[in-house]
Parts: structure tokens; sequence; C-alpha cells
């Protein structure tokens, strides 16, 4: 499915409705505007605790040491770095990512912070991935699918290249479960984070985009379903921070 809208032939980005062909092209855009103030954007927007996320979302998956695993929409490395000590030297990490400035940013920082050995860096689109079936022990994808097109057709090619037995894990924001916090949130996502994007990056349009995308992602359940229409099992979910993120967890039988 490619989250159509109310119009033959288009789909959502951010709020606006634009045609599915170009979608893919709009995002690639967006990230390579922000690529470089990428990390120095997200610590301001979630005030640090992103790596609280993503430090938590590696410690609870079963990646065990010498696992071979992907990585999806890779970024600039920071769920490849926490996995690399719990796969070990005799484990493999593939760093995946669409976005050629997002996976050049990505690399080079790996290098500069010393990850070198065991580390592989490709470009490559979620929907049609180019490794063979039951290649990888786990699947990641952290704040990347919303940004996907065909949000069905990743899913079941994260469950493709899965061994049997292998998990996928996506972390992605999701739906606010509290009342009171949602003017809050609402606030901070559309007042606060593109003026912050005007002064770090000098991009207050992506930022809106970011924040408008998470609106249009699919809330807890709905993705639960969704994995598990791709062929994923035992698939479920648990809320961070008052359901602001959610990990989502499914296995390939």
């Amino acid at each position: 499915m490619s989250e159509p809208t109310g119009t033959p032939g288009t789909t959502h980005f951010g709020f606006r409705d634009v045609p599915v062909a170009e979608k893919q092209k709009l995002v690639g855009e967006v990230f390579s505007s922000v690529a470089r103030k990428y990390d120095v954007m997200n610590d301001a927007m979630s005030l640090g605790i992103h790596r609280v996320w993503k430090r938590f979302f590696v410690a609870t998956s079963q990646v065990r040491r010498g696992d071979r695993v992907l990585d999806l929409a890779g970024g600039t490395g920071d769920i490849a770095a926490l996995l690399q000590d719990r796969v070990g030297e005799t484990g493999r990490i593939v760093l995946g990512d669409i976005n050629g400035d997002m996976l050049r940013v990505g690399r080079d920082r790996m290098t500069d912070r010393g990850f070198v050995r065991g580390f592989e860096y490709v470009q490559c689109n979620a929907e049609c991935l180019p490794f063979p079936d039951a290649s990888f022990d786990l699947v990641t994808m952290a704040f990347g699918l919303r940004n996907v097109t065909d949000k069905d057709a990743a899913l079941r090619e994260i469950a493709r290249v899965l061994k049997p037995g292998g998990q996928a894990r996506v972390l992605e924001f999701s739906e606010v479960k509290a009342e009171w916090f949602r003017p809050l949130y609402d606030f901070h996502s559309f007042q606060v984070l593109p003026r912050l994007g005007r002064l770090l990056a000098n991009d207050a349009g992506s930022y809106r985009y970011l924040a408008e995308s998470i609106r249009k992602h699919p809330p807890q359940e709905a993705l639960k379903a969704m994995m598990e229409a791709a062929g994923l099992s035992r698939c479920s979910y648990r809320n961070l921070s008052a359901g602001i993120v959610a990990i989502h967890t499914g296995y390939k039988v």
C-alpha cells in the first residue's frame, strides 16, 4: 500500500497530497538538506531523549555475537554504533539508507569514531532490498519507516531478508496516549520545531515536514497489523515516553 489519499495516484508528503512517484524525490530532498545537521537537530528536538530511546531499542533486541544485522534508514550511524558491541568481531552490520548524503555522513562519522571493521554501507530502497532471502538475523529501522512511500512493501522486504527465527525491530514516532500532553506536543511540533530548524539548520520547511509526517504515520495498532500482514509473527509494540515513540517487534517463522 502506498498510503493513498482521497485522490487516486497520490500519497501524502506531510499534510500535502503529492503524486506517488514524487514522494521519494521530495523526501530525498529533505534529508539531503538536513544531513549534516541531523544529529544536532535530533538533540535539540528531543532534548537528547532520542539517544535514550535508541539505546533502549538496541538493548532490548535479541541480537547476539556473530549475528548479521541490517540497519535500514541507518542515517548517521547511531543504531549501528550501538549494535557493534553486541555482535562482536564475528558479527556484521550493514548500514543501509536510500539517501546518499545521509549515508556518506554516517560513514564518515562512524569512521571518525573508530567504527571500521565489521561494517558495510549500502545505498538501498527499503521497498526493494538488494539482498537474498534469509540474509539477516536482525533488521532494525529507527525513525525511517514513516518516510517510506510504500510501507507495506518495505515490511514485506524486511520479512523476506530475515532468517527463520530472525527479528524485525522498528522504532518510530507514534500516537501520544496521554490526552493532556497532546496540546503541548503539538505546540512543540508545529511551533517550536520549525523555528529550531530555521535557527540551527537554516531549514524550517524540512522540519515542518518531519512533524507532519509523524501525524500521518500509522498508530500503534495499525502498524502492528501491517507487520502481521507482511508475514511477521508474534508482533507486539512497547510505548516509550507516553507513546511519543513505540518499539515494534516481529519475528520470521
